[in-house]
C-alpha cells in the first residue's frame, strides 16, 4: 500500500499517464510516447521524494 507521502508522486504520474492515453488516441505518438516515459520515471524515480510541500 501507498504512504500518504507519495500522493504528489502518485498524481503526477497519473496525470502524464491520463495525457498520454489522450495524446495517443488523438494521433500524436511522439508525444504520447514521452508523456509515458515520464510517467514510468516519475513513478519510479526517488528524485520527488525528498520534496516536501
Amino acid at each position: 500500500m501507498n504512504a500518504p507521502g507519495n500522493f504528489r508522486k502518485d498524481s503526477t504520474a497519473g496525470i502524464q499517464f491520463a495525457t498520454g492515453i489522450l495524446k495517443f488516441s488523438v494521433g500524436e505518438f511522439v508525444i504520447s510516447t514521452l508523456l509515458f516515459g515520464a510517467a514510468f520515471i516519475c513513478s519510479t524515480s526517488i528524485l520527488l521524494d525528498p520534496l516536501v510541500l
